[in-house]
């Protein structure tokens, strides 16, 4: 019985992929904005709304175009939005200083295991 399922592999971005995800974290950021004119912790400029929207754009793009950096950011971006928006709320107290130098270092890594490992296109 032949499988229907079909693999895809994780490439590398491109210009298209870089600009929808853009789009997709922009659209994104708008909505939790929208929210947090009501509830301050999603603030626009708040590192929980930015952190959360970026997230959102990663799993759009891995969907749509299966870059391969975003099935790593896109976790560690929505890990770093909820510890943001836990300690806006008030409901953990951590220090949040570690986090964006964290974000930074899990953001190159996972840049340089692209260039490594996922496969070029073949324009």
């Amino acid at each position: 019985m032949p499988s229907t399922a079909r693999h895809v592999a994780a490439c590398c971005s491109t210009p298209a992929a870089l600009c929808y995800w853009f789009v997709v974290s922009l659209i994104a950021w708008g909505a939790l904005s929208l929210v947090g004119t009501a509830w301050s912790p999603l603030h626009a400029p708040s590192s929980a709304a930015c952190l959360l929207a970026m997230a959102v754009g990663c799993f759009a793009n891995w969907l749509r175009n299966r870059s391969y950096h975003c099935v790593i950011t896109g976790p560690l971006f929505l890990i770093a939005g909820i510890v943001f928006l836990l300690s806006g709320a008030r409901l953990v107290h951590l220090d949040t200083r570690w986090i964006w130098p964290g974000v930074l270092l899990g953001t190159s890594v996972a840049l340089l295991l692209e260039w490594r490992f996922a496969q070029r296109s073949a324009s």
